[in-house]
């Protein structure tokens, strides 16, 4: 499944990417997913930096897109996500995220994110592991 197929899939009822403004892009490596996301109201916390939650739920949504466009018809969950944030960033930036496959199984697909801030430097690594089902009719 190509990018533009998963972003309508993911786009097809009002989401958590719609909510916190993550914004799918295409990439020329194969097993790789790419993202951006706003810090802003919807993403910081109430001191004005990115919420670890909303790292979380970047790093999970970027694995999730990953292993939709690798299993077309599956349904990709999560069911576990594990991070290190490193670095604060300020409302108003904006975060890159790459999420890369280290383990391609028939039923689990585990993902490495890296999360960086408009300097290009690590704010949050995470690891997300997905179980693919085949969704209810």
């Amino acid at each position: 499944m190509d990018i533009e197929e998963v972003k309508r899939t993911l786009g097809a009822r009002r989401n958590i990417v719609d909510a916190l403004g993550i914004q799918l892009m295409s990439t020329p490596e194969e097993d790789t997913c790419e993202a951006t996301m706003p810090v802003d109201e919807h993403s910081r916390q109430p001191f004005g930096y990115l919420s670890g939650g909303a790292s979380l739920a970047f790093a999970e949504t970027l694995a999730g897109a990953g292993s939709l466009a690798l299993c077309p018809g599956m349904a990709c969950l999560g069911i576990h996500v594990a991070a290190d944030h490193l670095k604060a960033v300020p409302e108003g930036g904006v975060v890159h995220g790459v999420a890369r496959i280290i383990h391609k199984g028939e039923m689990l697909h585990t993902w490495r994110v890296d999360i960086r801030n408009g300097a290009g430097e690590l704010v949050s690594s995470a690891s997300v592991t997905n179980c693919i089902i085949r969704p209810k009719e």
